[in-house]
């Protein structure tokens, strides 16, 4: 298994996958809502809407937030107000 210079993994002829982000360290809903003294409906609720950080879904369907994802957002909404 190596890296190419294009960000995959090689696992063979034919067997190449994306690397694992750099800041692969992400976090939960609960975590999120706690953060922000939010219910998990109101998050729920900005996920429906668009305005919640781009989750990822666990094959068990669970959803996390990469940690860098959730600090940019954060950001962006201070521009915001």
């Amino acid at each position: 298994m190596t890296g190419d210079p294009r960000g995959f993994l090689d696992h063979g002829p034919g067997r190449t996958r994306p690397m694992p982000r750099a800041s692969a360290k992400k976090i939960t809903i609960d975590y999120i809502c706690e953060d922000l003294g939010i219910s998990r409906s109101t998050f729920y609720d900005w996920r429906a809407k668009g305005r919640a950080p781009k989750c990822t879904k666990l094959p068990n369907g669970a959803l996390r937030v990469y940690l860098t994802d959730y600090e940019n957002w954060l950001a962006d909404r201070e521009d915001a107000a």
